[in-house]
């Protein structure tokens, strides 16, 4: 392993290991064991799955107990503004202007994390332990400024930290994040299942049926992802003759997912919003919409399956630009055999993501909500799920081939080097 490797390597896991140790800081003027207990009788709504996709740090109430969700609902609003409003569409592509367009991202993000903030704090002065305990120990106008303030510095920590692993580590930083988060509940799920066993509460035999579940998902997941429809590339004899001492790709490799992770993370970062606003409310109508967003409930994951599709399109679109690729060819001499260069080779790429995205975007789908039907009754872990399992497995191959794409340049680099 060279040395620029192992840095990155290493500054990843120091950003993270920082990431876990900030989820042990809990906002000054809170209750932890009121807050703790509140969320383990709310174990099996949203507020459970938002506890889990923060790291355990929402039961904590820790300064980044709102996690990096914010930060993905903000980006969800400018991807959506950018694909409606053209002017946004372009300053997203140009160099100068995607400064500006992460910077708009980044004002919305503090909106939307004082937003919620605000409605933590408002959920947290009428919440009581079992004695009679309040969760609140100091004022309540003094909490709500101090929790808006350690609330906004946790999200905006977590989104440099992700932008740091991004720029100076391996992976993509906020993914990496929502993986850490998701891992380190692991042992405590694995352990709370097995206490359902030793109690009889879980008979063994359900216990074998969801680990083999979980496996099958966990195949199933790696072999889509690393499936590829490969369009065979032809180039002409004096292009082939220019670069006869360079590798040519004869091939383009389209991806049967080619949104990746991010359909599910945007899905679970909308319907989460509304349950850290409206989970404190009295309001009569708010209790049914909250009833009808409970991860237990069939309305939640045929949601979550119609959104997770829609983003699935949504971001193939974004992702994968025919256009591009076509004059691109065609510059470099090449051409799809019995496909005529330029526009037709435009639509026949379109036609073949097209077709490619909508069995990526059923797969996403499926694996978002089938497993939770299988689980459901036996009343485990969120972590066990197939969005988490999916997310987690998704990026570790993403982190894994990003390393080997390391790993390869630096043999490269070593090679030229020599002379070779």
């Amino acid at each position: 392993m060279s040395k620029s490797l192992r840095n990155k390597i290493l500054i990843t896991l120091g950003f993270l290991f920082v990431y876990r140790v900030l989820a042990y800081v809990p906002v000054p003027g809170v209750n932890v064991d009121v807050i703790k207990e509140f969320f383990t009788s709310n174990s099996n709504n949203a507020l459970g799955m938002f506890n889990m996709f923060s790291g355990n740090a929402a039961e904590r109430l820790s300064i980044i107990s709102l996690g990096i969700m914010p930060y993905i609902t903000a980006s969800i609003i400018m991807e959506l503004l950018a694909a409606t409003f053209p002017n946004l569409g372009r300053l997203k592509k140009e160099r100068d202007g995607m400064q500006k367009y992460m910077q708009i991202i980044r004002y919305a993000t503090i909106f939307i994390t004082v937003i919620q903030a605000i409605g933590v704090s408002i959920g947290l002065s009428s919440m009581t332990g079992r004695t009679g305990e309040l969760a609140i120990m100091i004022d309540q106008k003094l909490f709500m400024a101090i929790a808006c303030a350690s609330m906004l510095t946790g999200t905006m920590l977590l989104m440099w930290i992700g932008e740091q692993i991004t720029q100076k580590g391996i992976g993509n930083g906020i993914s990496l994040i929502i993986f850490a988060g998701i891992v380190s509940g692991i042992p405590r799920a694995i352990g709370g299942t097995i206490d359902l066993v030793n109690t009889g509460e879980m008979n063994f035999l359900v216990l074998l049926f969801i680990v083999l579940m979980i496996l099958a998902t966990v195949v199933f997941v790696i072999y889509v992802e690393l499936g590829e429809r490969r369009v065979p590339i032809s180039y002409s004899r004096k292009v082939m003759m220019q670069n006869q001492n360079k590798r040519i790709m004869n091939y383009i490799p389209i991806k049967v997912n080619l949104s990746g992770v991010i359909p599910p993370i945007f899905a679970s970062a909308i319907l989460m919003f509304p349950a850290t606003i409206f989970q404190a409310s009295t309001n009569e109508y708010i209790l049914k919409i909250n009833d009808f967003l409970n991860p237990s409930g069939y309305f939640f994951h045929l949601l979550t399956f119609l959104l997770v599709v829609f983003f699935a399109y949504f971001y193939a679109s974004i992702a994968f630009n025919s256009k591009d690729i076509s004059e691109n060819l065609k510059k470099q001499g090449g051409f799809i055999p019995g496909v005529r260069p330029g526009e037709h080779t435009s639509l026949y790429l379109n036609d073949v993501a097209g077709r490619l995205t909508f069995w990526g975007a059923l797969y996403l789908g499926l694996i978002s909500t089938i497993p939770w039907l299988l689980v459901k009754f036996a009343g485990v872990s969120f972590t066990f799920g197939g969005t988490s399992v999916l997310i987690v497995v998704s990026v570790a191959l993403d982190t894994m081939r990003k390393i080997e794409a390391q790993i390869y340049m630096n043999k490269y680099q070593t090679l030229s080097a020599v002379g070779l």
